[in-house]
């Protein structure tokens, strides 16, 4: 049985759902590896533009389902965790834009996930908590890198190590959320996103999108010469002829990734 739903748009927006609502889409072993395979489809698919990663029912997702799989019992702990941090790996490596569209909670590996995605946007019930420590565990799924590049390196020990819960509006305030809306207009507002950024010009978000990531582990020379590599090769591409053509044409233009 599938863990996954995966809905494809005309204009390149892959939507996938985690689909186990009965237990707030909690992550089992299957999960796991749809996950990481769906990750790898949408990274080497030519048509796939933007994936916008959601939960189904009430919530986002509750982690790492921690029910004993009697599949995974002659597995060591040690290979099951570099396979969950191979797909947190996946996701961070998508070079398309990727959202996080959260609904109800998002607590654990399901909040690391969320932190995975360049963006994110929660209905206003949604509540976030590295909740490890209230389960015993250490933080997994690259939040200890990611958490603190987010929001500090004190705000994130303390995120770490207090477990708590945090409410939409405080993650926004802190910066683990890019935008709070209504519930209700969640899905139109991720929509919207999703489809500005469906249309864009892919080459230039994609090149973007890297230098942006790698941006905390190169030197300020070493970003220069990024961006001057990036300009060069978007600067000759048809996109930015067909862009310079719209511009003055005064019409939108068509961007098709070359």
């Amino acid at each position: 049985m599938q863990r996954l739903q995966v809905r494809r748009t005309d204009e390149g927006v892959v939507h996938v759902t985690l689909d186990q609502p009965k237990r707030k889409n909690a992550i089992d072993a299957v999960m796991w590896d749809e996950l990481g395979e769906t990750f790898r489809e949408v990274a080497e698919s030519d048509s796939d533009r933007v994936l916008v990663l959601t939960g189904a029912g009430d919530d986002f997702c509750a982690g790492a389902d921690l029910t004993p799989d009697p599949a995974s019992r002659d597995k060591h702990q040690l290979d099951k965790m570099h396979h969950y941090g191979w797909v947190g790996l996946a996701l961070h490596e998508i070079p398309k834009p990727t959202i996080a569209k959260v609904n109800g909670i998002a607590v654990g590996a399901g909040l690391n996930l969320a932190l995975g995605c360049d963006l994110i946007v929660a209905g206003q019930s949604a509540r976030f908590s590295e909740i490890f420590a209230k389960r015993g565990l250490a933080v997994d799924l690259g939040g200890s890198w990611l958490l603190p590049r987010l929001v500090g390196m004190h705000k994130a020990k303390e995120l770490a190590l207090l477990a708590d819960i945090v409410s939409a509006e405080e993650a926004e305030r802190i910066g683990i959320v890019n935008r709070v809306v209504p519930d209700a207009e969640l899905d139109a507002f991720v929509d919207d996103w999703a489809l500005r950024l469906a249309t864009g010009p892919p080459l230039a978000l994609q090149m973007t999108k890297r230098m942006i990531t790698s941006a905390f582990s190169s030197s300020f020379s070493e970003a220069l010469h990024w961006e001057a590599m990036a300009q060069s090769v978007t600067g000759t591409s048809k996109d930015t002829q067909e862009a310079m053509e719209a511009f003055f044409a005064k019409r939108a233009p068509v961007f098709k990734g070359r």
